[in-house]
């Protein structure tokens, strides 16, 4: 096997390798093997076309080519000529696809399902950065700069995927670069025999090679094993600084996305951290503003998302296909024609800083009109925006029914659909018992599913000893519902997700609504909800009624009259009706709009005037670590830039001034530094100073006075080199400096603007700031070692 096969496969592997890191972002790890084969045959082209031979641009364009032309076949087959060939319609739906990823990563929490955008994403990532890897360590051979799109690509694999990556990928993203390395000092070797090492020798080193039989490393291995420590080190600590993929219901996180009419799929994310965030902010900023046609606002929770899948440590929103939005929306599922339903109109405008893809609505809506692309998702009865559109500043409409059991109706419910019951019911085997167990001794007595509920709704907000606490932490984990049961305090999160684990553990379907509550009534008749009002809730579902809400936190929303524990009436003909017993009722009601017709109520277009909110946005202020998190990195983002110009000041100073050891070995080293940052000269500690001095010569076409200065120069270092130690007539510093000058002084005359601004601002000897570092490596590892 040649050299450059052997490079080549090396290269696969350590690409396949780093892409490992991505791994936990995805559900499904099919893209893996797609990206694998996709890869092997990108590198197979590249390996032929330099058997040919052809330039090496020709090689990387025709490696570009094939992988299109791969990524076609496996994306866009349907939209290619001749159904292989990538033509416009190909590369328009390659780019559809793309755009539907990007969107898919917001939309997403991790793991991510694989969808065909996100499919695109990854494959098509670990093909170019493999592409990179190949033209960087076989067709230019320079495999240790290949490291650095492998440590972009397990940075960005572990930096995304904070908490879900462990150090078997960090293990196999390194041990692919160590190979490829390892096969590059293999390959360089082989055809250039021993090499010997670079650098100016101190005085007295014996002029034998640095290399020989059980001396020190060849110096392509020490270089290879620095920059491998380098890079590792580098792969250590750049994914800590990295964000992770966050986001959540309440701000502007996610899109909803689909393939056409009647396609696609929504998800959710876990909105734990995001409620917590905003029931905590200082401020409570407005993010709606609506009115309504209803007597009495109480009960009207605008619903965000539902959250259905329960994996023992948490609840999250099932994926969902979703549709084009019907118009007038389908009768809720369960409800029965017996059950009194009374209609309601509500028109709501969201404030300008409130964009987020879900459409807050009351709960059931049977009509909306809201401007923009929305999709609709039957299971929950949700809206979700469409290719990027959010509810910021959008005023929109709805219809909703206002469903009013009676406890005797939920009492008598019969058994759910066998498919809902089963779906709604499941609850992992990771759930600790004490879950259960404390279910059935709340509820023990409880003549059906709807007094457990009751009991359950009870225990927790009024007899259980719980307290309401948004301090509390958010927690995680299998055992979260069981330690909310032991300390018992949390907020709004802590008491929906455990009374739903609960009912499910009873067999009563059952899941988790996140929304705002109905929020303050103003003075002008419009309520206005603030991120104050944000909320979860459970909700279980009885046949005849659908899904119906019930209010286990304490101190927040209202308690729904059905789920009111019945008392015997006292017979007093004459007493007044009582008023309904919310935990929690708004000073206010406000009155239906001024001038709006009736049709509101069936929503057939009325746009009464919604007031606008006052600006303020849902998003929780950055955090003071996030202030200096940014500060810090401003001030990174602009010093490193300077870090060469710095660099180059101070040493320049300090050689010219006579402070090194050797102030004549200093000067020399200037003048061939600068010499270097204006072009005159290619670093090669190879050439003698005689040698090296006549190249500068030529190529910056000195003469006179800076010719002889260099000349001067380049006798002076050889006798400070090569001369016995003692002798009289040693160099002069001082004049060895000055000629240094000289020389500096018509290098800079002699080179054209740009190339005098690049000296400046990126000269190219700073990169002695990167050998001192390895150099600093290799004696501590060397240290270690002993």
């Amino acid at each position: 096997m040649s050299g450059r096969t052997r490079l080549a496969i090396c290269g696969l592997l350590a690409t396949l390798a780093a892409s490992c890191a991505m791994l936990p972002l995805v559900e499904r790890p099919v893209w893996v093997v797609q990206a694998a084969v996709l890869l092997a045959l990108q590198t197979a082209v590249g390996a032929a076309t330099r058997r040919v031979p052809l330039a090496r641009w020709l090689t990387l364009a025709l490696q570009a080519a094939s992988t299109v032309l791969l990524l076609t076949l496996v994306f866009a087959r349907s939209r290619a000529v001749a159904g292989v060939l990538p033509g416009p319609d190909a590369l328009a739906g390659l780019g559809e696809l793309l755009h539907q990823g990007a969107q898919d990563v917001g939309r997403y929490a991790i793991p991510a399902p694989a969808t065909p955008g996100i499919r695109l994403l990854l494959v098509g990532g670990v093909l170019a950065v493999g592409l990179v890897v190949d033209a960087l360590a076989v067709t230019f051979r320079s495999a240790a700069p290949a490291g650095l799109p492998l440590l972009a690509l397990y940075s960005i694999g572990a930096g995304l995927a904070k908490g879900h990556t462990g150090w078997l990928w960090f293990l196999a993203a390194a041990g692919g670069y160590l190979l490829l390395l390892l096969a590059e000092g293999r390959d360089r070797l082989a055809r250039w025999g021993r090499v010997f090492p670079a650098g100016t020798r101190p005085p007295g080193a014996s002029g034998g090679p640095a290399a020989t039989a059980g001396g020190p490393a060849l110096a392509p291995v020490r270089t290879g094993r620095r920059i491998a420590a380098l890079s590792l080190g580098i792969a250590l600590a750049l994914p800590a600084a990295l964000p992770s993929i966050g986001g959540g219901l309440l701000g502007a996180r996610g899109q909803g996305e689909g393939d056409g009419p009647g396609g696609g799929t929504i998800s959710a994310v876990n909105p734990l951290v995001s409620l917590q965030n905003s029931l905590n902010q200082p401020e409570n900023r407005e993010v709606l503003r609506y009115r309504s046609t209803s007597q009495s606002v109480q009960d009207l929770y605008l619903r965000i998302v539902a959250l259905d899948r329960f994996d023992g440590a948490s609840w999250r929103a099932s994926e969902r296909r979703i549709t084009d939005v019907p118009s007038p929306l389908p009768t809720p599922a369960g409800l029965s024609p017996a059950t009194r339903v009374t209609p309601v109109g509500t028109s709501v405008a969201a404030a300008s800083g409130y964009g987020q893809n879900y459409l807050p609505m009351p709960y059931p809506a049977a009509q909306v009109t809201a401007p923009g692309k929305w999709r609709y998702e039957p299971a929950g009865r949700t809206l979700v925006g469409d290719h990027g559109q959010t509810t910021r500043g959008v005023r929109y409409q709805v219809t909703s029914l206002h469903v009013e059991p009676t406890a005797a109706q939920l009492a008598a419910a019969p058994a759910p659909p066998e498919d809902l019951l089963r779906e709604y019911t499941k609850v992992p085997s990771s759930v600790p018992a004490v879950v259960a167990q404390t279910a059935r001794e709340v509820t023990a007595g409880a003549a059906n599913a709807y007094e457990q509920a009751v009991r359950l709704q009870d225990w927790f907000a009024v007899s259980g000893g719980f307290r309401y606490d948004t301090e509390a932490a958010a927690g995680g984990g299998t055992d979260a519902i069981a330690r909310f049961l032991r300390d018992r305090q949390g907020f709004c999160v802590h008491f929906s997700f455990s009374m739903a684990a609960m009912a499910r553990t009873l067999g009563i379907p059952a899941r988790v609504a996140v929304g705002f509550t109905p929020g303050t009534p103003q003075s002008d008749g419009s309520v206005s909800v603030g991120t104050k009002d944000a909320h979860a809730w459970p909700e279980l579902y009885f046949e005849g009624a659908g899904w119906t809400r019930f209010e286990p936190t304490p101190s927040r929303g209202t308690t729904p009259d059905y789920s009111v524990a019945q008392q015997a009436p006292v017979p007093d003909p004459g007493a007044p009706q009582p008023a309904p017993r919310p935990r929690s009722v708004p000073s206010g009601v406000p009155a239906a709009p001024q001038g709006c017709p009736p049709e509101l109520k069936k929503l057939d277009g009325c746009t009464a005037p919604a007031q606008q909110a006052a600006g303020g946005a849902s998003d929780a202020g950055p955090g003071p670590l996030t202030v200096v998190a940014v500060v810090l990195a401003a001030l990174a983002a602009l010093l490193l830039p300077a870090l060469p110009l710095l660099w180059r000041v101070t040493v320049r100073g300090r050689r010219l001034a006579g402070r090194a050891p050797e102030p004549t070995l200093a000067a020399w080293r200037e003048l061939t530094d600068s010499a270097w940052d204006y072009g005159a000269l290619v670093h090669d500690d190879a050439l003698t100073p005689r040698m090296a001095v006549d190249h500068l010569v030529r190529t910056a076409g000195l003469a006179g006075a800076p010719a002889e200065a260099a000349g001067r120069v380049a006798v002076a270092v050889e006798q400070v080199l090569y001369a016995p130690p003692g002798r009289a007539g040693a160099p002069d510093g001082t004049a060895v400096t000055a000629d240094v000058a000289v020389v500096r002084g018509a290098l800079r005359a002699a080179a054209r603007r740009r190339a005098r601004i690049r000296a400046v601002l990126a000269p190219r000897s700073a990169v002695r700031l990167l050998w001192a570092a390895r150099a600093r490596w290799a004696r501590a590892t060397a240290r270690l070692r002993r």
